[in-house]
């Protein structure tokens, strides 16, 4: 029963980003004619006192808690400090002044680095905390660990009505390009297109490319020397007409990947259709440490898994590209396989509806668009 209003004032925190600008979508889509979205230089979520009085001004009936510091694998480790202190603040101002001004739910997005890193596949809500996470990005999984037990404790005490989701590994149309810090599906995506580039010897097209997301501070005014240099340096080269693109590892790791537009449907649907007590295991009473463990939160995926080599032949054949790609054995491979149970999702009513190649596809013609 959806007892969500269409006039109901919906707050999303991270608009902009990948998951919020499809959710932002998703509920214009849906009829939803006011939704409030403020970005970072409007108000700052870390900062307690603008929250405080952005929630009282407003009070919005729904939030939903997109907003985060994200990255890969080498910024998680190397912002570690930034990635805990920033996810803490904004989650603990937007949580708390949530409930302080009556907020009706709040959906609190998580991610699935919060399982242990040699948890049992594919992971269940219940493995959570069972083992310890993977080092490179714990400070990362720490705080959404702790916005989801914030989540939990607040339905607790309070009565409050606030879920949180795990998604998985997203990918769609507001992707994060940039290949220093980008995840593994939108990097591969353009670097394979980078080598589709200069196996057709295309310049004008790498330069739209580069124009619209300069690599170190290279765009397409540069010199083809330097162009070839700095595209070298994140494993796309040519030689004698060779071309080969470089993706890191042996490619065997598994991987789970849902379009970013599915994710926000499902996102909604928990929005319209689902309350805390409707989740599995939950109880308004508090918890006796000595009970079985309760699940406050739901996984969110498609329960289906690729490898990195097979997801990088994907693209090689949604893109065209038939050049080489190589594999840099000396690299890290990262966790082996990572992928979600989805049974209390689909039991709750909700499944995916876009696979893999149809979104490859979507995301490229999306990347390509907006290359002028």
């Amino acid at each position: 029963m959806n007892n969500m209003e269409k006039n109901a004032k919906i707050y999303i925190a991270g608009h902009t980003g990948l998951v919020g600008s499809a959710i932002t979508k998703t509920l214009k889509n849906k009829g939803y004619t006011n939704l409030l979205t403020r970005d970072m230089s409007q108000l700052d979520l870390t900062n307690q006192a603008e929250v405080k009085a952005f929630f009282e001004q407003e009070k919005p009936e729904y939030v939903i808690l997109a907003a985060a510091k994200v990255g890969g694998v080498i910024a998680n480790n190397t912002y570690r400090g930034e990635f805990i202190y920033l996810n803490l603040m904004i989650q603990n101002n937007v949580i708390h002044h949530a409930y302080l001004n009556g907020v009706k739910k709040l959906l609190f997005l998580g991610s699935t680095c919060i399982y242990p890193r040699e948890a049992p596949q594919p992971m269940k809500e219940e493995y959570l905390l069972t083992g310890p996470l993977e080092y490179t990005n714990e400070p990362y999984a720490i705080a959404k660990i702790a916005g989801m037990k914030l989540c939990e404790s607040y339905n607790i005490q309070y009565g409050t009505n606030f879920i949180a989701v795990m998604p998985t590994n997203l990918y769609g149309p507001n992707d994060n390009f940039d290949l220093e810090k980008s995840h593994v599906l939108p990097a591969l995506l353009r670097k394979i297109h980078l080598g589709k580039c200069l196996e057709n010897n295309d310049w004008d097209a790498i330069s739209k490319d580069l124009n619209t997301y300069p690599i170190e501070g290279v765009d397409g005014s540069k010199e083809e020397k330097e162009i070839l240099s700095v595209l070298g340096k994140y494993g796309v080269t040519k030689e004698n007409n060779q071309v080969k693109v470089e993706i890191w590892g042996t490619g065997r790791p598994m991987r789970e990947f849902m379009y970013s537009e599915d994710m926000a449907a499902a996102c909604v649907f928990m929005m319209e259709h689902v309350d805390i007590n409707q989740i599995n295991g939950f109880t308004p009473e508090p918890i006796d440490p000595k009970d079985p463990r309760k699940i406050h939160f739901v996984n969110i995926g498609t329960g289906k898994e690729i490898s990195i080599k097979g997801l990088a032949e994907k693209i090689k054949e949604a893109l065209n590209y038939r050049g080489e790609i190589y594999f840099n054995t000396e690299k890290p491979d990262g966790t082996m396989r990572k992928l979600t149970n989805v049974d209390l999702l689909n039991g709750l009513g909700f499944k995916h509806s876009i696979e893999l190649t149809q979104g490859i596809d979507l995301m490229y013609n999306a990347y390509l668009s907006k290359q002028t």
